[in-house]
């Protein structure tokens, strides 16, 4: 006896629905999963969006971190302060300072996350600087990909903070 369409209609439709939300996960995913981190901030948050960092009048006792929500700002230190960039992506390059006798390069690397699928960009772009002396210096970084096989949106695939050393 052949079987009506009709009576397996609704089972379809389930499973397409189903394979349409595992299908939106997945886009999802692979938009800002693991090329923010776990629990890091966005990507590439609106530049209006980011307060410039505090001043601050003596050296901070840890090291002033920054992070893409610093991007585009400009951070004051007062030196012998460490400064470390942490990017959250592996698809960014080794962030970079302009000028080594402002801030002098600490050490730098790139730590890909244990638990990634191959191409997810999971881990984080880092260096570590020193707040040597007076002056200006700015600290960049380049990525070409936002996620497997995604090219960064204009404004998203450049980092870049001035980094404001004072006496």
């Amino acid at each position: 006896m052949p079987r009506s369409p009709v009576r397996h209609r609704p089972a379809r439709c389930a499973l397409r629905a189903g394979l349409a939300a595992v299908a939106a996960a997945a886009a999802t995913g692979a938009l800002g999963g693991c090329s923010s981190g776990p629990a890091g901030p966005p990507a590439s948050p609106p530049s209006s969006s980011r307060p410039a960092p505090a001043a601050s009048a003596t050296p901070p006792s840890g090291p002033v971190v920054l992070d893409e929500r610093a991007r585009g700002t400009t951070v004051r230190v007062p030196t012998g302060t460490r400064v470390v960039v942490r990017l959250h992506s592996t698809y960014w390059s080794t962030p970079a300072g302009s000028d080594p006798r402002v801030l002098a390069p600490a050490g730098a690397g790139t730590t890909p996350a244990g638990t990634c699928r191959p191409g997810g960009g999971c881990g984080v772009s880092s260096a570590e600087f020193t707040a040597r002396r007076s002056g200006t210096a700015l600290v960049t970084a380049r990525r070409d990909s936002c996620g497997e096989a995604m090219r960064c949106s204009p404004g998203q695939g450049r980092y870049e903070v001035t980094v404001t050393v004072t006496p």
